[in-house]
């Protein structure tokens, strides 16, 4: 590998790293550099976190340790196959990186990953010799965000935890076909035995932490990623794979990645990516799971017949287009679930509702004050003031109702 400076090599391996989007810091250890004498802080004034128009969070120094790999995945731009510039971090290159950033006030914290350099057991003794660094050299109290190598001994695995406010081992792919065909080195055995064992020694962590005061701090969590488009996994299958994940893993969250075409790319890749809306979709769909009390089996049957989620609308409002015989839902005597089901209403207009109609009834005037939704709304509610005349056909409806596509909202108003 010829010899690249600091500036040469960020470039590199900074790119590389835009293809991995685990990098949210919700969940993190709060730690403030105003109580003690160390570097760094998540929490307090002033401290907040950037995104992309995409929804990324950039406010971290989000690098690979290595953009070489002795694995051959087929979707991977840094696969040991492809023709691309190679660089490589010494673990000490990315503590001064961080902490140069840091106190020019560019970043909160570091996300790292990396390539597979010689063994995953060596990868993974690099990229905890570098939180390692940063917290007992030079005490460091931003965040950190790991990603770990599913193959690696767990002890390393659970090193890690140690160190980073968040650990994340990637799925790759939504199902065990698609894996085994773009990514045959890998194993779903060993990926998930990984987030088995890393959400067992999470828990102990935590149980350790709520019986001793001083108990070492651990990771808040795990997270994962998918690649959606590059097989042909359906939403159906993504949505469902992402419910197991949570429910057998009790993972933070789950992003999905849309995939993109790479130099050089494989014959058994697509020719294009997915819309970027599919993917937008999905995170709805997810945040329905985790937010708004919907079943797997509520999201999925919005599906059409082969698996994909609607384009056109987001999914909670499929939902009750689909389901009209359980709307209009009245306000003053709905409980919490139902009221979550109603297009336009979010858990933080749902609590005030639930608060306000205690002490009076609800009028058309108290929801419009709860919500900025209210035109969505109105076909889908009673309040004390307010009743459909007609319950309009789904079809007329989703016309009347359903909002120009906007990429950034999660479900747009």
């Amino acid at each position: 590998m010829a010899q690249l400076d600091t500036s040469e090599k960020l470039t590199i391996l900074a790119d590389a790293a835009k293809y991995d989007a685990s990098c949210a810091s919700s969940g993190a250890k709060k730690r403030d550099s105003r109580t003690g004498t160390g570097i760094g802080s998540i929490t307090g004034g002033g401290i907040c976190h950037a995104y992309a128009p995409d929804g990324r969070c950039i406010s971290l120094l989000k690098i690979l340790l290595t953009n070489s790999c002795i694995f051959d995945c087929h979707y991977c731009i840094n696969r040991r196959s492809s023709n691309v510039r190679r660089a490589r971090f010494t673990a000490q290159e990315v503590v001064d990186l961080t902490l140069s950033f840091y106190r020019r006030n560019y970043i909160e914290g570091l996300f790292l990953s990396s390539g597979i350099i010689a063994s995953s057991n060596y990868t993974m003794e690099q990229i905890n010799e570098v939180a390692r660094c940063l917290r007992e050299d030079h005490d460091f109290r931003g965040y950190i965000h790991l990603k770990t190598i599913p193959d690696a001994d767990p002890a390393l695995i659970a090193q890690a935890g140690r160190y980073a406010d968040r650990i994340s081992i990637n799925v790759e792919l939504p199902t065990t076909q698609g894996l085994q065909i773009l990514a045959p080195e890998k194993s779903e055995t060993q990926i998930e035995g990984a987030m088995a064992n890393m959400a067992s020694v999470i828990e102990d962590g935590a149980d350790a932490r709520r019986r001793y005061k001083s108990a070492p701090a651990f990771a808040a969590g795990q997270s994962t990623q998918m690649i959606i488009g590059a097989d042909a996994a359906s939403d159906r299958d993504i949505v469902h794979r992402a419910s197991g994940l949570y429910t057998r893993h009790r993972l933070k969250r789950v992003y999905y990645s849309a995939f993109s075409p790479i130099p050089d790319a494989s014959a058994v890749l697509p020719l294009q990516r997915p819309p970027m809306l599919r993917e937008h979709r999905l995170y709805q769909s997810d945040w329905l799971i985790r937010c708004y009390d919907f079943s797997l089996a509520d999201v999925t049957s919005v599906t059409d017949p082969s698996g994909m989620l609607p384009l056109d609308i987001d999914p909670k409002l499929a939902y009750a287009l689909k389901f009209r015989d359980q709307f209009p839902v009245d306000v003053n005597r709905a409980p919490r679930e139902m009221l979550l089901r109603i297009p336009g209403l979010g858990p933080t207009a749902v609590k005030r509702l639930l608060a306000a109609r205690r002490y009076r009834s609800l009028r058309l005037s108290d929801v419009a004050r709860a919500t900025t939704s209210l035109k969505k709304l109105r076909p889908f509610i009673i309040c004390e003031d307010w009743r459909p005349v007609t319950l309009t056909d789904s079809a007329d409806l989703k016309a009347l109702i359903a909002p120009k596509p906007k990429q950034l909202e999660l479900f747009p108003a």
